[in-house]
């Protein structure tokens, strides 16, 4: 497929035209998909950067209107064309002046339709490219530098607000590169502790034989090299929040003295026989299953109860794609600062964000900000960055969704297995994309869920 290719998104609830249409527009070179509601269109528009949606003004639940405003809201530079009655052009226009690019009223020619866009896409062409969410957006969809707009994001913003003034004890868990630090820093900072410390210490970046003394200090001649009295993480956090990652890592010893300094705020220095009191708020964090070490025997069962008094799982980039154009534009915008000042403002092609929503991010975040470092020192003078400016496995990507062309071998094939093939890939891209949600995959898939289900079992049992 060209990278030339216009992606259109086409919601139309009106069967017979969305057919016809959509026909039409495919025959001029437009890579089509159809969606007959809003619910559906905003699902696409999460999952995939198009170029251009169409939407008829008056749908069943979410309007067209509010259509348009999400997909401008994620992709500023996308066109959104409004499709309207003659009774409801008041209506258009309102929707124009919420982001649509422009209307045309029913009924309608198809070259009528044609010479909206091609009027659209000229209007783009003059403009600047890709206006990726600038930095009032960025501000819209963040707490304390937590970027995110989706619903799992909606919900732990939702969450920390709740139990950032509180004094429980908090475990946040995630995978690797998802935040948890920073999770707990904007905590703390929305905290009645914020005008006090916040103490981090990675528990696995330590060994085992100075871990204690780094959690509790020493006295002087508590062991070789102790030659002063230091305070340990604990008392330096004192009236504050300490944040202990990767807790699964402590030995069952020394997490039983720290489950007497989580539960009775006190603790005794290495070398000291003086109880220590402290007021500390502990969050810890980890990538571990804690509750399966329990079972396990290698993490003790009343510690894990004490620290996961407040649970906070953070989800996997993968599970929040909507969230990465939100994310991109921030990043670009730190490096372009930091690295290049005098540099004009970054933005990122239609085609490598593809290739970005389509990632499966296995380091999360991190990787994804690791990504757009590289992409920045390769853009040189340019003022977007390209496909080629991504690390190689993020350019591999299809594309996001659309299918690659497929060239008939000279000794043919066997058609029912390479279908077979096919579809069963596809079905466990989705299941994967959706974290084994049958239903969800169903919708990625455009089938019903029990259609899904006989598919997976025929293909699996063949």
């Amino acid at each position: 497929m060209s990278e030339n290719t216009k992606h259109l998104l086409y919601v139309e609830d009106e069967v017979a035209l969305r057919q016809v249409v959509a026909e039409r527009l495919t025959e001029r070179g437009y890579e089509v998909v159809e969606v007959s509601n809003g619910e559906e269109a905003l699902e696409r528009l999460a999952e995939f950067a198009f170029d251009i949606v169409i939407t008829d003004l008056r749908l069943p639940g979410i309007d067209g209107a509010r259509v348009i405003e999400q997909a401008v809201a994620s992709y500023p530079d996308i066109i959104g064309i409004i499709v309207t009655g003659f009774g409801t052009v008041k209506d258009a226009v309102d929707a124009i002046k919420r982001g649509a690019t422009d209307f045309i009223t029913k009924p309608f020619q198809f070259e009528e339709l044609m010479l909206v866009l091609d009027a659209a896409l000229e209007q783009r062409r003059l403009r600047s490219e890709n206006a990726y969410l600038r930095s009032q957006l960025e501000q819209r969809y963040r707490f304390e530098g937590i970027i995110g707009r989706s619903r799992p994001m909606r919900n732990l913003f939702q969450l920390l607000e709740t139990v950032a003034p509180t004094n429980s004890t908090i475990l946040v868990t995630g995978e690797t590169g998802t935040g948890k630090e920073l999770v707990a820093r904007a905590i703390h900072h929305n905290s009645p502790r914020r005008a006090s410390r916040f103490v981090a210490l990675n528990c696995s970046a330590i060994p085992e034989t100075l871990l204690e003394a780094e959690l509790f200090g020493h006295v002087r001649g508590a062991f070789t090299g102790a030659v002063a009295n230091r305070p340990g993480r604990f008392e330096q956090a004192h009236k504050g929040t300490l944040f202990l990652d990767e807790v699964g890592t402590m030995s069952i010893a020394l997490q039983m003295k720290l489950l007497r300094a989580v539960q009775e705020r006190e603790f005794e220095k290495v070398g000291d026989s003086r109880p220590t009191k402290v007021d500390v708020r502990v969050i810890a964090a980890t990538n571990s299953d804690l509750a399966q070490m329990v079972r396990d025997g290698t993490f003790r069962e009343d510690l894990y109860y004490r620290l996961n008094v407040i649970p906070i799982h953070l989800p996997p980039l993968r599970e929040r794609r909507e969230d990465i154009p939100l994310l991109v534009q921030h990043f670009l915008d730190r490096f372009c600062r930091e690295l290049v000042p005098s540099r004009p403002a970054l933005t990122v092609s239609q085609h490598a964000m593809r290739r970005l929503m389509g990632f499966s991010w296995p380091g999360n975040v991190r990787q994804l900000e690791n990504a757009l470092e590289r992409a920045v020192a390769l853009s040189g003078g340019r003022d977007q960055i390209e496909v080629a400016d991504l690390p190689p496995d993020v350019q591999e990507v299809g594309g996001g969704s659309m299918p690659q062309e497929f060239a008939l071998p000279e000794e043919g094939i066997d058609f029912e297995e390479y279908v077979s093939k096919v579809e069963l890939d596809l079905i466990k891209q989705s299941l994967e994309r959706t974290g084994g949600n049958k239903g969800r995959a169903a919708q990625l898939l455009n089938l019903k869920r029990t259609t899904l289900v006989e598919k997976l079992k025929r293909l699996n049992e063949s």
